[in-house]
């Protein structure tokens, strides 16, 4: 290596500075908001890379940031030693390079968690509040008490699934195909040749939950990143849901997203007549002036359409049931028993229920222990098979894959031969 290390820091004033005209790296007018707080709060960590005529080869990101501070001079660092092709690369290098690092989840997470218990303003350090939320709160729920409803062991997400999109399968009195509720095609599949009863789900959030860096060990859930696109997806599956649904409806959703969910749900065609809070037992520690302890249910029906109701009518809206003991195997995974009493409210045993975001199984796992028959649609093949194996592991009976005769079991043990 003959490249020379930089003598000296040198101080230089910002309109010597010349950022390159073709930098192909952007900075949103947040993210140089979070470079000059970063720049406020631990000082100048990191200087200018330029060349001696003033042509900025790295740090145009942190150059912006101090001229929105109104700083007249920043650190600047030369480097002549470059050739023109070599400065041109290395502008593009310092990001990607930088970018194709990755992170330990589980230290990430710890480290801050310990930072945002210590009153430490983990905001500073740049991550969103959808992955500074993901990233702490499965340390919360570890430490938390066993809820009411958890009644059974859940299986691990397996890397390399059985199931194959388009698979249905037959678990005792319930279906479940691994298909999109988005398509109604696969909702008619899942039901068979009737309509549903009820429906009772918990689509995703719009959060991206489980993406890399933001904790919950990776468990991703499709269709949970969207964008602006989420209003529309959740029209086509509330369509859906109230095409083949007879009697009450309930859908799970993030209070950030709930009035897209309810305008969505209108527009469809449903009538609103509710939402029901469910009041968690614990609340996970985040960054929020009041720390949420509820997530919202909205509760309706098809619009002109009827309804059955056979619970108390002393009840209120607001439901206190203890979390899951562990929800990491799936981010939004609900407890059995917030399941088992809109259930219990809104049918009668042997009547079937829909749910067209099968998630971790909580929907049939309930159906299983009341009585009623689970119509289960499921994207995420994976999921799928975790729904399979938290149901044969519950009541010691196989599932069948329909029109094949096979069980899961021997499906499972063929298609690992295969592979």
């Amino acid at each position: 290596m003959t490249h020379p290390f930089p003598d000296t820091v040198e101080p230089w004033p910002i309109d010597r500075l010349i950022p390159y005209g073709r930098n192909a790296r952007t900075h949103s007018d947040s993210q140089v908001a979070q470079i000059a707080a970063s720049i406020v709060e631990f000082g100048w960590t990191n200087p200018v890379l330029a060349d001696s005529k003033g042509n900025v080869i790295a740090g145009h990101g942190r150059l912006a940031a101090a001229k929105s501070l109104g700083l007249d001079t920043v650190p600047v660092v030369i480097l002549d030693h470059l050739t023109e092709a070599q400065r041109r690369a290395y502008i593009l290098a310092d990001n990607k390079l930088a970018l194709n690092a990755g992170w330990d989840d589980e230290t990430l997470a710890a480290e801050l968690h310990a930072l945002n218990a210590e009153g430490y303003d983990i905001d500073l350090i740049g991550f969103t509040a959808a992955e500074l939320d993901a990233l702490i709160a499965p340390l919360d729920d570890e430490s938390e008490g066993q809820g009411e409803g958890d009644v059974d062991e859940i299986p691990e997400p397996p890397v390399a699934p059985v199931t194959r999109p388009g698979d249905l399968w037959l678990l005792g009195q319930h279906r479940l195909l691994c298909g999109d509720a988005t398509v109604l095609a696969d909702v008619e599949t899942a039901l068979g040749s009737t309509a549903a009863d009820m429906c009772f789900t918990d689509s995703p959030y719009n959060v991206d939950y489980g993406a890399p860096g933001k904790g919950g060990k990776g468990r991703r859930i499709l269709n949970d990143a969207l964008g602006n696109g989420f209003r529309q997806f959740l029209y086509d599956t509330c369509v859906n849901i109230l095409a083949v649904t007879k009697g009450g409806i309930y859908m799970c959703m993030s209070s950030s997203e709930l009035h897209n969910l309810q305008g969505a749900f209108v527009d469809a065609g449903g009538h609103w007549s509710t939402f029901i809070i469910w009041a968690k037992n614990t609340f996970t520690l985040g960054r929020l002036d009041y720390q949420r302890q509820y997530e919202p249910i909205l509760y309706g029906w098809k619009e002109g359409g009827s309804h059955y109701w056979c619970g108390a009518r002393d009840q209120g809206d607001v439901w206190s049931i203890n979390k899951p003991a562990r929800n990491d195997l799936h981010p939004t995974m609900k407890p059995v028993e917030l399941v088992e009493r809109a259930i219990g409210n809104s049918s009668r045993e042997g009547e079937i229920i829909l749910d067209p975001f099968g998630g971790s199984g909580t929907t049939l796992i309930a159906c299983e222990r009341t009585d009623r028959q689970a119509r289960l649609v499921e994207l995420d093949p994976r999921y799928v098979d975790v729904i399979v194996r938290r149901w044969q592991d519950l009541t010691g009976k196989a599932a069948i894959l329909d029109g094949d005769g096979r069980t899961f079991t021997e499906l499972a043990a063929e298609r690992a031969a295969a592979a």
